[in-house]
């Protein structure tokens, strides 16, 4: 995944996140930057899928079924768009499909993913799979799934009844077979590299100060043209700067052993940056460099009348730190148990308005449209929904009166005064529904009861070792009361 960015500061760059199989439900570019900015990969990875079926049923009569399997895409607007297919397998009733199809799989975002099973006809065998018309070939069945719910199970395989939904069959018989779908993660290499960077006695190329260093390693592509994997920060005013780390990964340096160009540069605000010196080391040099303790001298180019040459500096660089460190990916700790767990605080207070009318964020809509609050419920909970293996959801409300009560400023959804936990996205949905004809909005808006709460359940499931991360939602109006006399905007 490509990322480098110097840790803690935001002017350094390098990389770049994957693009969206799907632009229109792309991901919280956000929440990559974010990861990525760490040294951490972003929570997206390229899956590929593998497919095969079972007890497929015999469309053909002097044989077997030669089934070609469809990979799709749904959108949020119903719309779906093909992925690829698979190859052709000849007289077979239990296919495993040799061709892989690789998606990009988006931890925030729900993705849809629809299986077709076609039996080509015999006239066609000779076609490239690309150019089959699927309406003239015989539908065998279709399944449906999100790709959260292959990534999540054991093993990441999940196996799917086909249905078929073609009228032309006439009798629909209910055994149209099986498809198991099952993913693996692509990734070349996990290990990421820390370094540490640092010069010493840089010369001056400002005239009335000191220089505003940075630095940009590249790597060499077989033209011989330099890429720019990554730049660090610029310190301003240092001859003997030290830089925040950096991190590299082997897809921008290729092998330990490829050479990579380190360029010293000083800024300058029209752009047109002065170049302070450079030399080339592959990661594995730059590795030694750190467990000697010693410096590189840095090499400045000169051009003379009759040759080119490199004048050797007495600037050095040395490397601080060399760390390699494996960088396990979200679906690494799906595969080895890590549970999500799901929790949800919502605000009662009175600023929301009077849920009797329409303008009020709490209105429900006899048309069944949902408000602001149920919309925020289902976008996240059915994200989050398939990572939570029990679909039992604590939630709460806060800033109301319960009935013949005091103002609650964490009270169960469910109205039960014993346990606060309700069955799946549904369940959340009805039980938020029944607390609005149950308690009187007040406030003021305090989340410190809600907080404490849920952060006695995690700490409970932390002292008996499980491994579960714990993602509270809070869903609110906008201001919240840091003390009795003072509110702020969220």
């Amino acid at each position: 995944m490509g990322n480098c960015y110097s840790a803690g500061r935001q002017t350094a760059v390098g990389g770049g996140p994957c693009p969206h199989s799907n632009p229109a439900d792309g991901a919280n570019d956000a929440v990559d930057y974010l990861l990525t900015s760490r040294g951490y990969r972003g929570l997206f990875s390229q899956i590929e899928l593998s497919l095969s079926a079972s007890n497929l049923r015999d469309r053909d009569v002097l044989s077997k079924s030669d089934p070609i399997a469809v990979v799709y895409t749904k959108g949020r607007d119903g719309a779906i768009q093909e992925l690829g297919r698979t190859e052709i397998v000849f007289n077979s009733l239990n296919p495993k499909w040799i061709r892989k199809h690789t998606v990009t799989y988006h931890f925030e975002v729900v993705q849809t993913m629809v299986f077709r099973v076609y039996d080509v006809d015999t006239q066609f065998h000779d076609l490239d799979v690309k150019m089959l018309k699927l309406d003239e070939q015989q539908f065998l069945g279709e399944a449906t799934c999100k790709l959260s719910e292959i990534v999540t199970k054991s093993y990441r395989s999940l196996t799917l009844d086909l249905v078929c939904k073609d009228e032309t069959m006439g009798s629909y018989p209910t055994n149209f077979g099986t498809l198991t779908v099952h993913a693996e993660e692509s990734v070349s290499s996990k290990t990421k590299t820390e370094l540490v960077l640092r010069c010493s006695d840089l010369e001056s190329r400002d005239l009335f100060s000191r220089s505003d260093p940075f630095l940009v390693i590249s790597k060499t592509v077989e033209s011989g043209i330099p890429i720019p994997i990554c730049k660090t920060e610029v310190l301003k005013n240092d001859h003997n700067p030290a830089w925040k780390p950096v991190f590299l990964n082997i897809q921008q340096f290729g092998s330990k052993n490829s050479p990579l160009i380190i360029e010293y540069f000083n800024f300058n605000s029209n752009g047109k940056h002065d170049l302070i010196g450079k030399f080339q080391k592959s990661v594995a040099e730059l590795e030694k460099l750190h467990s000697v303790g010693k410096g590189a001298y840095l090499l400045l180019p000169t051009a003379t009348e009759h040759n080119h040459h490199d004048k050797v500096l007495n600037s050095c660089l040395f490397v601080d730190k060399f760390c390699e460190s494996v960088q396990h990916t979200f679906l690494d700790y799906l595969s080895n148990g890590c549970k999500l767990n799901f929790m949800v605080a919502i605000d009662f207070t009175a600023s929301n308005g009077n849920p009797r009318l329409p303008d009020s964020l709490h209105y429900i809509d006899p048309s069944g449209r949902p408000n602001a609050y149920q919309r925020a419920i289902l976008e996240v909970g059915e994200v989050l929904q398939f990572y939570d293996s029990d679909k039992r959801f604590p939630a709460w409300g806060f800033g109301a009166r319960p009935i013949d009560g005091p103002i609650s400023h964490c009270f169960n959804l469910n109205g039960s005064s014993n346990y606060c936990e309700v069955d799946g996205i549904q369940g959340i949905m009805k039980a938020y529904t029944s607390a609005l004809f149950n308690v009187s909005l007040a406030g003021p808006t305090l989340f410190g009861p809600v907080i404490t709460t849920a952060s006695q359940i995690a700490s409970q499931s932390l002292a008996s070792n499980q491994q579960k991360y714990f993602i509270l939602l809070i869903i609110t109006d906008g201001v919240i009361t840091v003390s009795k006399k003072q509110k702020m905007p969220l």
